[in-house]
């Protein structure tokens, strides 16, 4: 029965469950426009196995923690939240270091698209209610190697 159960499992969630990726961490900072300086440590998700994983499954993580998304080359992204148990900030950041735009407190294992509001180079994922708390907005500029 429990091998019945766990294959059923992976056939409904796919590959991401079945092989979970590891991730490198980094530190990010989001510079506030009233000049404030957020230093969040992130794993960074950069290959399509980490980028298809991201944080499904995960339910908790730290106040300052988060994962980075770089999307090479940029483009306009679309997230969800499937297997997400945890409400997220999608903070999408455009080719310039700027935040293009934030979904707050995305709703957990939803499908519904969530998109950027325009090209993208890197989406930062943080607990929800995280940038309303911190005062951080479209145009704040967020500091990583990644990023100009």
């Amino acid at each position: 029965m429990r091998r019945a159960l766990a294959l059923l499992l992976v056939l409904l969630v796919g590959p991401a469950a079945a092989q979970p990726v590891t991730f490198p961490k980094d530190t990010v900072t989001v510079e506030t426009a009233a000049g404030a300086k957020h230093r969040f440590t992130v794993e960074l998700a950069t290959t399509p196995p980490q980028i298809t994983q991201g944080l499904m499954f995960r339910r908790q993580m730290a106040a300052d923690a988060g994962m980075l998304f770089v999307i090479e080359p940029p483009d306009n992204s679309v997230f969800w939240m499937r297997n997400t148990y945890i409400p997220l900030d999608m903070i999408f950041i455009g080719p310039d270091g700027r935040i293009l735009n934030i979904a707050e407190r995305t709703v957990p294992q939803t499908d519904t698209p969530v998109p950027a509001a325009g090209l993208t180079r890197a989406v930062l994922e943080v607990n929800g209610g995280t940038a309303s708390r911190l005062g951080i907005k479209a145009g704040d500029r967020v500091r990583h190697s990644s990023l100009p």
